[in-house]
């Protein structure tokens, strides 16, 4: 990957509210952030080693969820006399712990579900998600049930001269994910360049293959489920503490949905098809919002996701690859060159 080109795109970014400072466009381009670094987790489980998870929102939910009464504290009755209580700790450690909590429910996912493949693969996600979304919607001394988590602290940061300070604005929350996006960004890509990273892909392309020359599947399979279900978690953890209120439809399919479209129609295995297709179909429905029915957009969204995948199968990025490696090949230049000889002799 081009890091210098990376460097630029972050700065451009990062440089956007003080260029366009409206609070609703900040609030819009968060949430879409937010659902870009889920979908860059999922990337690397579906596009890297080619395993489809329909239950990913499941590792979002468990983030928002796990943040969120970690920070609050909570108090509950275990049985046999035994109370579990949890004095409420601060925003990073309920955040950072969000992410290790996530990432066991990874490993203990991957070691389960990848002893089988295909559909059965599927369906064991799937399961899992809707198990998640039924304990989060009947435990009700943890998880307050259909009346969710209410007034969930926002992170903040330190800073000299003023202390801690909350980081509530929409700016502040637009800075938050991007910084959090650039780490999980760069933790893929570190990872998919990597030995490792080469291994997972040669799972993908040929499982038979690889295994005979002594790749351990379960092994790196079970890494990028723990390495995705942490970057999601994360995802989680900052949907709880910027929306500051969370219910079990965090667990709804639609969500799982949402990822996956991002990821193939943006390019699944490649490092920026998360990016350009999370700013697609993540800001697409609030472009839409009061120029069309809400019906009619709904429309809109499948047409467009429809005309992607007819026109461009491996994504957008991809084609944008083969659209600059066509202008950079002898054919394309030689072309070129007798268009503008054609056009100076018209002359």
């Amino acid at each position: 990957m081009n890091w210098k080109l990376f460097a630029i795109f972050v700065v451009i970014l990062g440089l956007f509210p003080l260029l366009w400072s409206d609070p609703y466009v900040l609030s819009v381009m968060g949430s879409a952030g937010i659902m870009i670094i889920a979908a860059i987790s999922l990337n690397l489980l579906l596009g890297y080693t080619g395993q489809l998870s329909l239950g990913h929102a499941a590792f979002f939910g468990i983030g928002a969820y796990t943040s969120a009464l970690i920070s609050l504290g909570f108090e509950i009755d275990i049985g046999f006399g035994i109370t579990w209580q949890v004095d409420a700790k601060p925003v990073w450690i309920a955040f950072l712990a969000a992410i290790l909590v996530t990432a066991f429910f990874g490993w203990l996912v991957g070691k389960l579900a990848f002893k089988v493949r295909g559909a059965y693969f599927v369906v064991i996600t799937i399961s899992f998600a809707q198990v998640m979304r039924m304990i989060s919607l009947n435990w009700t001394d943890l998880t307050e049930g259909p009346m969710g988590l209410i007034s969930i602290p926002p992170l903040n940061l330190w800073v000299p001269g003023e202390g801690l300070v909350n980081l509530t604005s929409k700016a502040a929350i637009y800075w938050l994910v991007l910084a959090v996006g650039v780490i999980a960004y760069m933790l893929v890509a570190m990872l998919v360049n990597s030995r490792q990273g080469r291994a997972m892909i040669a799972l993908r392309e040929n499982e038979t293959l690889a295994t005979s020359v002594g790749i351990p599947v379960t092994y790196f399979l079970s890494m990028a489920a723990i390495i995705s279900a942490a970057i999601a978690g994360a995802a989680g953890g900052l949907y709880a503490h910027t929306v500051r209120i969370i219910d079990p439809d965090v667990f709804l399919f639609i969500y799982t949905v949402t990822m996956v479209i991002m990821v193939v129609a943006g390019g699944k295995g490649t490092l920026g098809g998360p990016i350009i297709g999370g700013l697609i179909f993540g800001l697409m429905p609030e472009l839409l919002r009061g120029v069309v029915q809400p019906e009619v957009q709904w429309v809109i969204y499948g047409v467009t996701m429809i005309i992607i995948l007819l026109f461009l199968p491996r994504g957008l990025v991809p084609a944008i690859y083969d659209f600059i490696a066509w202008l950079r090949s002898p054919i394309a230049i030689s072309q070129r060159k007798a268009g503008h000889s054609l056009a100076k002799e018209a002359n």
